[in-house]
């Protein structure tokens, strides 16, 4: 039992999932999923296309723009053994992934490896690509196969990322148990995807159709984005017993000085699209209170351990405070932006600094995003996930949506 953190059983948010609701596939356009909204107790139901007109006045939404990278590579030894590397994130943690997946010439990368027992310490793969009318042979090697850290090498000025995109497939999630098809290559991505890093979709974005941001748009709507790589670890059933003891991923956020004095100056509601979204934005307020307490970051950058929002403090600290905090440091420290990484753990006890509602989809059984929707709305997600149930709602990352207002918002 973590001494500092709320003592709760992951069986209370249990419940049955049958397997007919989870989507296997998306809509045919993004914006015609069902959306159901939990607002003053009370829950209704509308398509997503309604979404811009339910939203309270001078909010701003919180988009993540990370991008899915195709992280399965599918090897072959000379003998025939087949393998398949699992991207997971670069080596270098102090390094930006998107400015990883740069890198020219060799790259070093943290893996799952499918098949790992039969590939010997020593062992060379290699992997030819056509690139246009270039051939390459890619070298993979281990680089440290005790923490399953895999070197590959080229001998030309091409990117990774260009060299991922010939030979990587997009990794959808586990629990869909089927192959990747060309449509995926779209639709698991959000219409705002940009920075290269992320192994899972931000997937309350994949409704956004290019009709809703018009729509957005005209209405007034204030929007600002940010960037947290999603990462494996966002599937991994809770498999303690206590959600407190559950081994938290960690995931890299970045935010720009224009991104976080957006949030510092806006006046209205803050709705985060998405469950990262908003353990982002959290973690953001617990980086300035740890300024705010430290002074300084400590050398070779942040992470935020789970436990730290819930440790008990004699000061509380406003919003605006930890936000000018975070400012303040990158201006002393010539930053133009904010990198580091967080293992926040978001569950009932936990007061929310940026979240009057949450657009979010229909998550597992016992695990770490239902938990943390526990604690925006209270024990009303059963009611919301019954009724979502008994209305023929499409669960999990390619289905339906919802917009779950914060027990303590008022208009």
């Amino acid at each position: 039992m973590n001494p500092v953190m709320p003592n709760l059983p992951i069986q209370a948010y249990d419940y049955s999932l049958p397997e007919d609701k989870i989507a296997l596939f998306p809509t045919k356009n993004r914006d015609e999923s069902k959306l159901l909204v939990y607002r003053n107790s009370q829950i209704q139901h509308h398509s997503f296309v309604d979404f811009p007109a339910l939203l309270p006045p001078n909010c701003l939404l919180v988009f993540n723009n990370t991008k899915v990278i195709p992280a399965r590579i599918p090897l072959q030894k000379a003998s025939g053994t087949a393998l398949e590397l699992f991207l997971l994130k670069p080596v270098e943690e102090a390094e930006a992934t998107q400015v990883a997946m740069q890198a020219e010439g060799e790259v070093v990368w943290n893996c799952l490896i499918g098949n790992k027992k039969r590939w010997k310490q020593g062992e060379m793969i290699e992997k030819k690509i056509s690139l246009g009318e270039k051939e390459l042979v890619l070298q993979i090697h281990w680089y440290h196969r005790d923490e399953n850290q895999v070197r590959i090498q080229w001998n030309e000025s091409i990117s990774f990322a260009t060299i991922l995109d010939a030979i990587g497939k997009i990794p959808l999630p586990p629990y869909m148990s089927r192959e990747v098809e060309e449509g995926d290559k779209d639709r698991y991505q959000t219409l705002f995807s940009k920075e290269l890093g992320a192994v899972a979709a931000p997937t309350a974005s994949l409704h956004f159709s290019e009709k809703i941001m018009e729509d957005l748009d005209r209405r007034g709507v204030h929007k600002t984005f940010l960037t947290l790589h999603v990462g494996a670890g966002t599937f991994m059933p809770v498999k303690e017993e206590h959600v407190e003891n559950h081994p938290m991923h960690r995931e890299q956020m970045i935010f720009s000085t224009e991104q976080i004095h957006n949030l510092l100056n806006h006046q209205g509601p803050f709705i985060p699209v998405g469950t990262t979204a908003l353990r982002a934005l959290e973690s953001l307020y617990w980086a300035g209170v740890f300024l705010l307490e430290n002074g300084n970051i400590p050398e070779g950058g942040f992470i935020l351990p789970k436990e730290f929002a819930y440790k008990s403090r004699q000061l509380t600290y406003a919003r605006e405070e930890a936000l000018k905090a975070v400012i303040d440091y990158m201006k002393r420290m010539g930053m133009d932006a904010w990198m580091m990484e967080t293992e926040l753990l978001i569950m009932p006890g936990y007061s929310m600094h940026f979240c009057d509602a949450l657009v979010t989809n229909f998550h597992q059984p016992k695990s770490t995003l239902l938990v943390l929707v526990s604690a925006l709305i209270g024990d009303a997600w059963k009611d919301v996930y019954r009724e979502a149930l008994e209305n023929n709602y499409r669960f999990l990352s390619y289905g339906d949506a919802s917009i779950l207002f914060n027990v303590k918002f008022a208009l």
